[in-house]
């Protein structure tokens, strides 16, 4: 990840950005953490860098939260910064390299981009943790007249597929870089031709992280247009079993079972599963009804303004509702005084957005980098969080 190791320096050199509105910084209000947050804004918007002070450096880097996926927008900011504020770098790995591809930045698709979406293909797809993007993008190359949106939650693959885009001149394919179980519930309904997912990580440790689950498939289900595929290749026996019953025990099913079946593509885990004679397993579940349209009406604004009190006084444990939960992470004030932001996971167990609220001088409230997802559970924990902000 970009970062600079810079010499301690005196921090009121950031002023001058920060009055010409291109800066923001922000200190932690927990005593003792050593970390500062500094609001950039280039050309494609906002996010924050972290500076963590060491003994003996410091080291500032894009947080994890808002962390664009193009790397180089990054180190373009960082090597800006380093240089109007006349940092004594000690050691860095921003620079950028003219041989690399470039990002194919216009097909990065943030979550929030699905809200009310309308594609511009008449056949679109869907391939669940893409990895290397070989059958993603052999597929696009196959079927030009589908659009095939990729979802990866792995940061470098993500970015590696959007230099093959930008290499191969694709138009056809979409990466998000996000949790696949939540974006499902984002999509309208009978509008998919197929949902791949390839060689998801078996979790036989953790079963409830696992990607195929009753409420996957039922989700998966109601996107697919009647006839579309669900299709699973696992190398894990345990999982395909597991997999089968998950498949089995929705209410009409049409599915198929293959053992070793052959593909015109082959994903480095099955060449490598494949080259130790492991057995693969596809399971394919077809649509077989046609679904009735989701209309979502969650809205996740704050409609009065904040107390910065009562913002202080949120409870540092994290509250469990059922299916959902809320937990405040540390709060930063702004060095200028004009608001903060603080740290927020809430939702799902198995699917908690990360987001940062957001507050200005007049106390009104926002989601940033943006909005949640709209599901139940996020919206569930949203009302909780006005409720305990506003009283």
């Amino acid at each position: 990840m970009p970062h600079l190791i810079v010499r301690p320096f005196d921090k009121t050199r950031f002023d001058a950005l920060a009055e010409e509105g291109e800066l923001a910084t922000m200190r932690a209000l927990r005593p003792g953490r050593p970390i500062e947050l500094l609001g950039v804004r280039d050309r494609d918007g906002e996010f924050f860098l972290e500076l963590k002070e060491r003994e003996a450096d410091w080291v500032i880097r894009a947080d994890r939260i808002t962390r664009p996926l193009d790397s180089n927008r990054i180190k373009k900011v960082l090597g800006a910064l380093a240089e109007r504020v006349g940092m004594e770098v000690l050691h860095s790995n921003i620079r950028l390299s003219p041989g690399k591809p470039p990002v194919a930045a216009e097909y990065d698709k943030p979550v929030e981009a699905f809200d009310g979406v309308e594609f511009p293909f008449d056949k679109v797809a869907l391939e669940v943790g893409f990895g290397s993007g070989r059958h993603l993008l052999w597929q696009a190359e196959r079927h030009p007249d589908t659009l095939f949106i990729g979802i990866e939650i792995h940061t470098p693959s993500a970015q590696q597929v959007l230099k093959q885009i930008e290499l191969r001149g694709l138009r056809n394919v979409w990466v998000v870089n996000y949790d696949a179980r939540l974006l499902l519930e984002m999509l309208p309904s009978n509008r998919l031709e197929a949902v791949y997912v390839h060689f998801p990580v078996p979790w036989d440790k953790k079963p409830h992280r696992r990607v195929i689950s009753e409420k996957f498939v039922a989700e998966a289900m109601r996107v697919l247009r009647p006839e579309g595929i669900l299709e699973l290749r696992t190398d894990s026996e345990r999982y395909y079993r597991y997999s089968l019953e998950v498949f089995g025990a929705a209410p009409r099913v049409d599915f198929r079972v293959e053992k070793n079946r052959d593909l015109e593509v082959v994903s480095k885990y099955e060449a490598r599963w494949r080259r130790q004679e492991k057995d693969i397993y596809t399971l394919t579940m077809r649509s077989l009804d046609r679904s009735p349209e989701r209309t979502i009406d969650y809205r996740f604004d704050f409609t009065a303004p904040a107390d910065a009190e009562r913002i202080e006084a949120l409870p540092r444990q994290a509250i469990v509702e059922g299916e959902w939960f809320v937990h405040f992470g540390p709060r930063y004030i702004r060095a200028d005084g004009r608001g903060g932001v603080m740290e927020l996971s809430f939702g799902s167990f198995d699917r908690p957005e990360h987001k940062y609220l957001r507050w200005d001088e007049t106390g009104r409230l926002e989601y940033f980098p943006g909005m949640p997802v709209k599901t139940a559970a996020n919206y569930a924990a949203h009302q909780r969080i006005g409720a305990l902000i506003h009283g």
